[in-house]
């Protein structure tokens, strides 16, 4: 009599279409995680009323407005304010003003934090270390004309302390006005941006670098690397993620420079260098009334800030990294 010594097979459930291999049904996760969904409330209602609301207020880019004839009184114009900003005699000056002014940003104050945040790492002392991330952390939370009346405090042609070294050093002569002269205005802009966000954007690349994996250091010894190679091989390619991420969100503000910061540094003398898009709008738009043409500006630096993401994002991709979507 034979015997059948197989197993029985048994059917596995169904699975549901919608739950995937680790995926919860959707609504386990709103129930699962109700608190965290009432959280994100007011947030979404943040974005929504003072981000997405607004929106609408461009439409006024493409009209004549008038305040007192609201949006559907005023007069549609088509492109009428953007063909005055790109032929007219302003709109040159302040994209080369506004370019050169980023492409020192990007060269100069992208890579301090990331420097900064590398020395950090590799102090051995954690007394010392703290000590001096809290020091650099201190300019961050001090105002943009706190910062000018240092500068001025600094470099003023009458008693500014460094503008005085200065002279001494060069021998005499005519006194510089560094705060007047065009050709002085980007090097002071790119020392208060140093000065004022290295240290707390070291931040996000301390968070990365304690997350390198210590093992991989040890590795390393092992086979004979020394720090330089140790930098080289472990810690940088792990934080480099972390770069390419920050450096695509920094190129979609290459045209947004910071307006306290400009408009405070401008003067009669120095105009001519110092004027940007996000000056010029307001000089248009608050001083002079222009409503819609200052729109129409901010609408362009918009329009090019997002083409500026998805074409970083988009390198970023063909250069091997993940990018941010």
């Amino acid at each position: 009599m034979a015997t059948d010594l197989a197993s029985p097979v048994t059917e596995a459930a169904p699975r549901s279409r919608r739950d995937g291999p680790g995926k919860v049904p959707v609504r386990t996760a709103l129930r699962r995680y109700r608190w965290l969904y009432v959280m994100l409330i007011p947030g979404l209602v943040y974005f929504a009323i003072f981000r997405y609301l607004p929106m609408y207020g461009l439409t006024i880019a493409f009209q004549d407005f008038l305040p007192f004839s609201g949006y559907a009184g005023s007069p549609w114009v088509g492109l009428k304010h953007f063909e005055t900003l790109f032929t007219g005699p302003d709109f040159g000056r302040l994209l080369f003003n506004t370019l050169f002014l980023a492409l020192l940003t990007a060269v100069f104050v992208f890579p301090a934090p990331i420097i900064i945040a590398l020395l950090l790492n590799e102090l051995r002392v954690s007394v010392y270390k703290r000590y001096v991330q809290s020091l650099i952390y201190i300019p961050h939370f001090l105002s943009w004309t706190i910062v000018f009346s240092l500068t001025y405090l600094l470099f003023a042609v009458d008693f500014g302390v460094i503008a005085g070294w200065i002279h001494g050093l060069s021998g005499g002569g005519p006194q510089i006005d560094y705060m007047a002269r065009p050709e002085w205005f980007r090097p002071l802009v790119i020392l208060q941006l140093l000065w004022k966000t290295s240290g707390w954007g070291t931040i996000i690349y301390l968070a990365a670098l304690a997350g390198v994996d210590t093992n991989l250091y040890e590795a390393a010894r092992m086979d004979g690397a020394g720090r330089w190679r140790q930098f080289w091989h472990v810690t940088l390619p792990a934080i480099r993620p972390t770069i390419v991420v920050m450096a695509i969100l920094t190129s979609g503000n290459l045209l947004d420079q910071s307006f306290e910061q400009i408009w405070l540094l401008t003067n009669s003398l120095n105009r001519s260098t110092a004027e940007v898009f996000d000056t010029f709008v307001y000089y248009v738009g608050i001083q002079g009334a222009g409503y819609s043409y200052a729109t129409a500006v901010g609408l362009f630096k918009g329009i090019a800030g997002v083409v500026l993401i998805f074409g970083a994002n988009w390198l970023a991709k063909r250069m091997g990294q993940r990018g941010l979507f």
